[in-house]
């Protein structure tokens, strides 16, 4: 009895598998760039925990329904995120712009020592400070009558300007910080050697970015960004790399 009844809970488990799977269609697409044409990189969908290759022409095939989250990642583009809808996977050909990598030097870096003071900005503590005569400035006759004026006196229009701007800058700072897919990349390839993805992840250096932007779909990695967090952040994605093994290549 038991023998059979196990025979039914399997059986009923592979009809659940092979509904949800039956749901998914072939859906055939193509990756483009107005200024070169893309033969490489990975799409993977997350809802089906399947990847598959980008060849010739830009072309692929993965089994996707709407709704489904496809990444889009490889070396010559960058990477990108993409919610299929119902006329998506209803055309003929998916199509999808990608833009270029872009590699260059988008800051300097200085040393930590290096400090550059400047004008330009926040002069009005220049204005506020209070000197003494000396021999070049102008006399002043103490003689004649006081203009009822109190010598460093208080400014109160001067206060109640910096009380303002305190209180408007903590307003905004309760502000939450949202942070995006493509700056979790860009955080994470900053803080981790490439000897960590490679050699600690076992990942291939072109699925870096397909795994960091798998990552970034779990809104627990946008928890683990500051820098006393780093080893937090490193667990995650330790684990998280266990899930991203598991998912099937789909073969062209």
């Amino acid at each position: 009895m038991k023998n059979r009844l196990g025979i039914l809970v399997v059986c009923l488990f592979c009809q659940i598998v092979l509904g949800q799977n039956s749901s998914r269609k072939p859906l055939h697409g193509q990756v483009t760039n107005s200024k070169l044409g893309i033969e490489s990189g990975y799409v993977m969908n997350i809802n089906a925990n399947v990847r598959t290759f980008i060849g010739s022409g830009g072309l692929f095939d993965i089994m996707a329904k709407p709704k489904d989250t496809l990444l889009f990642t490889g070396l010559a583009f960058q990477a990108k995120k993409v919610v299929l809808t119902e006329k998506d996977c209803s055309d003929v050909l998916f199509v999808i712009q990608l833009d270029l990598a872009n590699n260059q030097l988008k800051e300097v870096v200085v040393r930590k020592d290096l400090k550059v003071k400047s004008l330009d900005k926040n002069t009005q503590k220049y204005v506020d400070m209070q000197f003494e005569d000396d021999k070049q400035s102008t006399a002043k006759n103490i003689a004649m009558y006081s203009d009822q004026t109190i010598k460093y006196g208080t400014d109160f229009v001067r206060i109640f300007k910096d009380v303002k701007k305190i209180l408007t800058k903590n307003k905004d700072e309760v502000k939450p910080e949202v942070i995006d897919d493509m700056a979790f990349v860009q955080y994470s390839r900053a803080n981790f050697t490439t000897d960590f993805f490679t050699k600690t992840l076992g990942l291939k250096n072109d699925e870096i970015d397909l795994f960091l932007m798998y990552c970034s779909n779990d809104p627990e990695s946008k928890r683990h960004l500051k820098p006393e967090e780093k080893f937090e952040l490193m667990d995650f994605m330790v684990n998280k790399n266990k899930e991203f093994q598991k998912a099937n290549v789909a073969e062209k």
